[in-house]
């Protein structure tokens, strides 16, 4: 029996959800607009995503109201995407997810390790901050290289990953 295409006959929010983020690469472009990747270049190049493939997920992610796509620079014309408050809302989930990618699909160890900025602790795999209890918002988290990561990339996204920085913050 063939699969549909959507999730319509459903009575579900999560079936509701995954119409927006559920095909491969979305979730990917997400985590890449949370860690600061904004141009489609880096995009691009750190996820190894073939362009038509990347810019759909781009204009359906603009379209679906979880980025914002801003005029950079205008000769030639360069845009940037930026997380909404929408696509914001979708830290804790992406975050969580990767936790328990760590748990049962990774391999020895995180590859990167996020922590409450204002108390330097990292967080559970709840999200929550080991120090304080709170779920600080991700302008509030440091993400830092973890013990399993290779290095073995050279594009500009992971090379400017090897060093800690906010989520959000504009990566070079």
């Amino acid at each position: 029996m063939a699969l549909g295409k959507n999730y319509e006959g459903q009575e579900c929010s999560l079936a509701r959800a995954l119409e927006l983020v559920g095909e491969r690469w979305t979730l990917l472009v997400v985590r890449d607009a949370l860690y600061g990747v904004r141009r489609y270049g880096d995009f691009l190049t750190h996820l190894d995503i073939p362009r038509a493939v990347l810019s759909q997920r781009l204009q359906t992610l603009v379209e679906a109201g979880l980025l914002d796509k801003r005029r950079y620079q205008d000769s030639p014309p360069r845009d940037e995407y930026v997380l909404t408050e929408r696509g914001l809302d979708l830290w804790p989930a992406v975050y969580v997810l990767a936790k328990w990618g760590e748990r049962h699909a990774g391999g020895p160890g995180p590859q990167r390790t996020f922590h409450h900025a204002a108390c330097d602790a990292p967080l559970d795999r709840f999200s929550a901050c080991t120090a304080c209890g709170r779920h600080p918002a991700p302008q509030e988290v440091e993400v830092r290289p973890g013990s399993a990561l290779t290095f073995e990339r050279d594009d500009p996204v992971s090379l400017a990953m090897r060093a800690p920085h906010r989520l959000l913050t504009p990566l070079p």
